[in-house]
C-alpha cells in the first residue's frame, strides 16, 4: 500500500521534487523552494531537511506558481488545502525572476500572507530594497546557512502559534457570546390610568 507522500509525488509534475524530513508525529513547516539551480536547488532542500522541514522543490517561477494553481489552472498537487508556511526563491531566474514572483505572490489572496524570502548570490543594494518594498520577508545572500534556515523557520513557527493563539481567543468570545443570555429590549413605560374625574371632565367640555 502506497504511502502519503509516495502518492504525493506521483501527483505531482515533471521537475518537482517534495522531501519529508520531520520526524514522525511533529509538527511540519513546509516551505516551497524555488531555483533554477539544480545544485542550488539540492543544497536548499537538504538544509531544511536538516531543520525538520517538508519541502517542495520547483526549478522556475512558473512552476512555483503552477504547484501553488496561481496560473490560472487548479494546483497541480491536487490538493486544495494545501498550506505553505514559506516561500524561498532565487532572484535571478530565466523566464520569471524571483522579484516577479514574489509580485505574483503578493497579489494572491490567497497566498500573500505567506512570507516570501529572497535568495542571491549577488549584493545588489537597489535589488534588495526593491524585493523589501514589495513585500518580501528578507533577502539572503548566498550560500544560504544552516543558521539561516532555522531561523527563518523559528520566526515562521512563532508567528504561526501567534495567530492560533488569536483564533482561538476570537472564538471563544464567541463562544462566549453566544452563551451570555440575551438582553431582552426594555418595556414600554406602563401607561398613566385616568382618573375618574379626568374622564368627567373630558364628557362635561364634549356636552357643552
Amino acid at each position: 500500500m502506497a504511502t502519503a507522500g509516495e502518492v504525493l509525488r506521483r501527483n505531482l509534475p515533471e521537475k518537482v521534487e517534495v522531501s519529508d524530513g520531520s520526524p514522525s508525529g511533529s509538527r511540519e513547516l513546509h516551505v516551497l523552494a524555488v531555483d533554477d539551480s539544480h545544485v542550488d536547488r539540492k543544497v536548499i532542500e537538504r538544509l531544511l531537511k536538516i531543520s525538520s522541514c517538508k519541502v517542495t522543490a520547483v526549478d522556475s517561477g512558473t512552476r512555483a506558481l503552477q504547484y501553488l494553481g496561481l496560473d490560472g489552472e487548479k494546483s497541480s498537487v491536487g490538493f486544495d488545502d494545501l498550506k505553505v508556511n514559506l516561500i524561498m526563491t532565487d532572484y535571478s531566474m530565466p523566464g520569471m525572476t524571483g522579484y516577479e514572483l514574489l509580485k505574483k505572490i503578493k497579489e494572491s489572496s490567497a497566498f500573500r500572507e505567506v512570507p516570501v524570502v529572497i535568495m542571491s548570490s549577488e549584493n545588489i543594494l537597489t535589488r534588495i530594497d526593491r524585493c523589501l518594498e514589495e513585500g518580501a520577508e528578507e533577502f539572503i545572500l548566498k550560500p544560504v546557512k544552516l543558521s539561516d534556515v532555522k531561523r527563518l523557520k523559528n520566526v515562521i513557527m512563532k508567528e504561526d502559534e501567534k495567530e492560533n493563539v488569536e483564533k482561538r481567543t476570537f472564538k471563544r468570545k464567541l463562544r462566549d457570546d453566544e452563551d451570555s443570555p440575551s438582553t431582552s429590549p426594555p418595556s414600554p413605560p406602563p401607561l398613566s390610568p385616568v382618573c375618574p374625574a379626568a374622564k368627567r371632565s373630558r364628557l362635561h367640555n364634549t356636552k357643552d
